[in-house]
């Protein structure tokens, strides 16, 4: 449904976005992750169409970006997404599916049933008076009026409290469920690896790691063993009346068992220890700026 070909952004002879190239598919949620100045948002508003590539090439459900009817098959949520205070979000949500031409009777049976999926039971209070996490279901639910293919997020639970980011990611899961692509950026890697099926990591403009977050511990990610004695061995740090040793591979997980045999002690437990996408985050973006 999204495909992106050597996509590349400069402003003023300052590249924000390096040349990404990656496809999403159908009924896939996938994530673009990154520290501020990643090129995360430049990528997304390219793929939305609001920004105009430099260089290369991207077609959403089937349509280049630069085509307006790409738009009527695409929902877009921005970082910062400012609504029309005064109006409520019944009114709110009616504006926008006129604009997009929905008919008068199919945009309310939408319209409620995504604030009913939202659980948003506040519908003709201006949303001025609404909470952040409130807003933001509204401007979800302003993606959806014109019932589109794809699903373009950047940041959907910014600057929300926990119980709403959970509620607002499980929402992402279900829209997938129900056949839709979803793309959405995020600083929060914890969320991404939660809820995405493939991921690219951008650092400074490049993609900097691409695939599943199994296959990205794989090629950038290092498991250890964490092995508990009741004896000290080489390497070993006391711990709560037991010693725990790291190594790397189970051969260091034997060394550690023969250790403490010969000093008259013995294994009490072994715990396998996968890098979180953050960690593999952080090692390869090191890595990139020592390139």
């Amino acid at each position: 449904m999204i495909t992106v070909e050597d996509l590349r952004k400069e402003y003023r002879g300052v590249v924000a976005v390096a040349g990404s190239t990656f496809s999403v598919d159908a009924g896939e949620v996938f994530g673009i992750v990154g520290p501020n100045g990643a090129g995360k948002t430049t990528t997304l508003k390219m793929l939305a169409g609001l920004v105009e590539p430099t260089r290369g090439t991207a077609t959403v459900a089937g349509h280049d970006v630069s085509d307006p009817e790409m738009r009527r098959n695409l929902g877009f949520l921005p970082e910062e997404s400012p609504l029309y205070e005064e109006m409520t979000p019944l009114s709110y949500l009616r504006f926008f599916a006129d604009l997009y031409g929905v008919d008068r009777e199919v945009a309310g049976r939408r319209i409620h049933e995504s604030l009913d999926e939202l659980e948003l039971d506040v519908r003709n209070r201006p949303i001025g008076d609404l909470s952040k996490g409130m807003t933001r279901k509204v401007a979800i639910a302003r993606s959806l009026v014109n019932d589109p293919d794809v699903l373009i997020y950047d940041e959907p639970a910014s600057g929300l409290d926990p119980v709403t980011t959970n509620y607002v990611l499980e929402f992402v899961r279900e829209l997938a469920a129900e056949g839709k692509t979803v793309l959405f950026s995020a600083h929060n890697l914890y969320h991404v690896e939660d809820v995405c099926d493939r991921v690219v990591i951008m650092d400074r403009g490049d993609v900097v790691a691409r695939g599943t977050v199994e296959e990205i511990q794989d090629t950038h990610g290092t498991t250890e063993y964490r092995v508990y004695t009741s004896v000290a061995v080489s390497d070993s740090v006391a711990v709560d009346g037991r010693y725990r040793t790291v190594v790397e591979d189970l051969d260091g997980v034997e060394a550690v068992r023969e250790q403490a045999t010969e000093r008259n002690g013995e294994v009490l437990d072994i715990r396998t220890v996968e890098p979180s996408l953050e960690d593999i985050f952080l090692d390869v973006a090191a890595e990139d700026s020592e390139a």
